[in-house]
Parts: structure tokens; sequence; C-alpha cells
């Protein structure tokens, strides 16, 4: 077979290609053709962008009724005449709602690092130690995640109140760091175990002991499992609700997830100030997902193809 080429001359010359052999690569400055979609491709995309939009029309709704003026409140309309934007500075001035946030970013972060160095620990010595009675800790640790908190508060109000610390935010982060060890605990030891142990034998070869291997070979291989650990602790202690309302009764104490709910009254909702302070609650962790949403997913699949 033969194709014409162009030569530095200009002139078109006829190169001869072996029977079989594939045409060369085009030239980076020549143009490719475009890509055509198959519908299968289109119909696949769109079923997406669909399910996007029904997920977002809550928090759509949410950010609307938030800058709806209050005289607007019971339109039938789904935009206002005008958007309210005071309704964020009246929330946050008029209300408790500043220290319901220090409350709660305290709470969400001292809960999360104590789970940490909890579970960091007690996963990686159950992932490399093949100790007796192993299983028999995995299976209480996963049992501990059927109790609900919500069991347990008659007695953890006693306790407190018996040890004075109610209206504590020591309490708040002892209470969640506890309901979520178990979920970390699981993570981690199964992301500890897919990591390969002649890793670790080869660094204390080098002169590294049992803690210098796992914290500069396996915890940095690691960090996936410790991210979506955190991120799941951060959360659940970011959201809970039922112990902050119990075990924290005065309104400086109380967590932002209770201090949003005192803007429902037993006759009236202020609507525009309780959705205005979803959307300051939902905002930081928003932020935080976005940053680490890759290191959450591959920690979640860790272990899932060996």
């Amino acid at each position: 077979m033969a194709q014409h080429t162009l030569d530095p001359a200009g002139t078109t010359r006829r190169v001869r290609r072996a029977p079989g052999s594939t045409p060369a690569a085009p030239s980076p400055g020549v143009a490719r053709a475009p890509r055509t979609l198959r519908p299968r491709t289109l119909l696949i995309a769109a079923v997406a962008w669909l399910l996007a939009a029904l997920f977002l029309m809550p928090y759509a709704e949410m950010v609307i009724t938030a800058l709806r003026p209050a005289e607007e409140l019971r339109d039938a309309t789904y935009l206002p005449s005008s958007f309210e934007w005071a309704n964020f500075v009246d929330v946050w001035r008029e209300s408790h709602l500043g220290a319901n946030l220090r409350v709660t970013l305290l709470v969400a972060a001292g809960s999360t690092l104590l789970v940490l160095l909890v579970a960091i620990p007690a996963a990686y010595y159950t992932a490399r130690m093949k100790f007796r009675g192993r299983k028999l800790f995995l299976l209480l640790v996963l049992i501990t995640q059927m109790f609900q908190p919500t069991s347990l508060l008659v007695g953890l109000y006693r306790e407190f109140y018996q040890l004075d610390m109610l209206n504590s935010v020591w309490t708040l982060i002892l209470c969640n760091a506890a309901f979520n060890l178990a979920f970390a605990i699981w993570i981690l030891t199964a992301y500890f175990a897919s990591i390969p142990e002649a890793l670790e034998e080869s660094a204390m070869i080098d002169g590294l002991g049992r803690g210098g291997a796992l914290l500069r070979i396996t915890l940095p291989l690691a960090m996936p499992g410790v991210v979506t650990a955190m991120i799941f602790t951060f959360i659940a202690a970011w959201n809970e609700f039922v112990m902050g309302l119990t075990l924290s009764t005065v309104p400086e104490s109380q967590p932002l997830t209770v201090g949003i709910n005192s803007f429902i009254g037993n006759y009236t909702v202020q609507w525009n100030y309780l959705f205005a302070g979803s959307v300051i609650a939902i905002v930081p962790v928003v932020i935080l997902f976005a940053l680490i949403e890759r290191k959450v997913v591959s920690g979640l699949t860790a272990g899932s193809v060996k």
C-alpha cells in the first residue's frame, strides 16, 4: 500500500507501506477529528445530572428560604421578590449561634483527635499481632456499634451529674469519642492489614523500632484510612443532637445543632433564621469534605482489591 506525503520542498511523493503495518501516528500539530458521543454516554450523563439536581434541590430551597424576607415566608412563590441578606447578620447577632458554633468546633475537633489517638495504636496492634481472642475483640468492637446513644442517655446523664460535668465541652467530647471509636478501629484495622508487613520488617532491619516503623512507614501509607476515620468521626460529632440536648442545658454551652433548634417555638417557627443557621452549619463540613474527598474514597475502598 502507498500513501502520499509532503516533503520539505512542498512536493508530493508516494511512500510505500508494507501490508499489515499500521499507519504512523499523526504529528502533534495535526488536528484530530472531534470525538462523537454515543447515545448511551449521553443517557448516563443526563441521568447523573438529573440525580444531582434532585439531591441539590433541598439545599437550594434551604438557601432561598434563608434569604426570604419575613413577610414572604408564607407566599407560594418559589423565589422571593428580594433577597434579605440581613437574615444571616440578624441570626448571628440576636442568638447564641456564635457560641454554639465554637462549642461544636471544639467538640468535633476534640473527639476526632481523641478517637485517632486511641484507634490508631489499637487498630495497628489488632492488625499485626495474632493474639488470642483477636476475633472476639473485633466482635465486641462491632457489637458496641449496635447500642444507640439514646438508650444510654439516662445513665450518662446521672453519671456526669454526679461528676459535676454537665454543660461542659469535655463531656460532649468524651461521649462523641466513645460512640465513634468502634467504627474508626474497624476502618483502620482493615487498612493496616492491607499494608505488607515486609515494609516494616525492612525498616526494622535498618534500625527502626516498632514505633518508628509505624510512624515513618506504615502511618503515611495508611493515611487514606486515617483520613476516612477522621472525616466520619468529625461529621458524626458535628451532627450530633441528642447528647448535646440532654447533657447541655445552658444555651451558651450547647452545640450548633441544639442552638438551631431554638428557632422552633411552641407556636411559631422562624423559618428564615432556622435555614440561615442551617446554611452556616453545613458550610464547614462541605469545605472539609471537598478538600479531602479523594482520600476518603480511597480509604473506603481499602482492601477491596487483593
